[in-house]
């Protein structure tokens, strides 16, 4: 198969993939694109919102359709590093210590209700999702290729939660949130049972090689000096603004042009628009802003971010 038919393959497989996901995920579409644009981007996902809204069903219909090698962990206050990296084990055969791998060696990783288990446990993921590698007593491991964590989050105002520390939230390249159903689509979900009933049935249309292609793919969609400047003065007006309690990081900014990137590929264009932009932002910095009065008088909730984000595609011109 030569380089072209190889891309239309590819191309044609993402749409199924879109297909697949919104099939099972209800009148969801641009929360299911945003999710497979985190994913072609190479970023993390956190998927973030009140319980029973499909948050775990969106993340295992993900895994399905990808057809990559998954291992999903359930979240609790009592889980252990150990319990997602491994343990070292004596083997006395051989009178050494041999690693056991622990389940974040995969290529996806759901870890559901991420913000239940305690800080300890949460920074246990941060030298993977950063650096892809896990460091166990004097070795570094590396992790399989391609490597995603898609995390569920259940609102931190909720009984059992620790709230994600903003190192740990920056490591996520996009959050999304689901909401409740309208009327037409919680009517079917009401007639139809649990939508989870249907994710195994979904074929695997990509798998590792079709996605690297696609990561390959988005990375040479053309960014213009002008886009570029689009984004730059979107990220200069969130340090620039006295009531963000911080400013968008250069990682941040990095993150909003693969992203756009991402999002034109899945359109099937060539070079990331302004509205490449304007799509992605509210899910690449909604979790990254913090205005300073919730700050300090508590949690942000779901939509001072999304707002704040919002604000800035309203006031920051576009350029010509």
């Amino acid at each position: 198969m030569n380089a072209a038919a190889a891309r239309d393959c590819d191309a044609a497989a993402l749409r199924r993939a879109l297909q697949a996901l919104e099939s099972v995920v209800l009148g969801k579409p641009r929360q299911v694109r945003l999710c497979l644009t985190c994913l072609l981007a190479r970023g993390h996902l956190l998927i973030e919102d009140v319980p029973g809204v499909g948050k775990t069903t969106l993340a295992h219909a993900l895994a399905q359709v990808l057809g990559l090698a998954w291992q999903r962990v359930q979240f609790t206050s009592d889980l252990l590093p150990a319990d997602i990296i491994g343990v070292s084990i004596f083997d006395r055969a051989s009178q050494q210590f041999k690693f056991r791998q622990g389940p974040i060696f995969t290529q996806l990783l759901l870890a559901d209700e991420v913000n239940r288990a305690s800080p300890r446990t949460q920074s246990a993921l941060l030298e993977a999702m950063e650096e892809r590698q896990v460091s166990v007593d004097v070795t570094t491991y590396r992790l399989p290729e391609p490597f995603f964590v898609v995390a569920t989050q259940n609102p931190h105002e909720q009984l059992g939660t620790f709230p994600l520390p903003e190192s740990q939230l920056d490591r996520f390249l996009m959050r999304v949130t689901l909401g409740y159903p309208d009327a037409a689509h919680e009517r079917e979900l009401l007639r139809s049972g649990d939508r989870r009933d249907l994710i195994p049935a979904l074929e695997p249309v990509l798998g590792p090689e079709a996605l690297i292609r696609a990561q390959q793919a988005v990375r040479a969609i053309h960014v213009s000096e002008s886009l570029l400047n689009y984004a730059q003065c979107l990220i200069a007006r969130t340090r620039e603004r006295p009531d963000f309690r911080l400013g968008l990081s250069p990682r941040a900014g990095q993150g909003l042009i693969r992203c756009a990137q991402a999002w034109a590929h899945l359109a099937g264009r060539s070079a990331v628009l302004p509205e490449d932009v304007q799509s992605v932002l509210p899910a690449v910095v909604a979790h990254r802003l913090e205005r300073r009065e919730t700050a300090s008088h508590g949690s942000p909730g779901f939509t001072a971010g999304t707002d704040a984000a919002d604000e800035l595609i309203r006031t920051v011109p576009v350029p010509i």
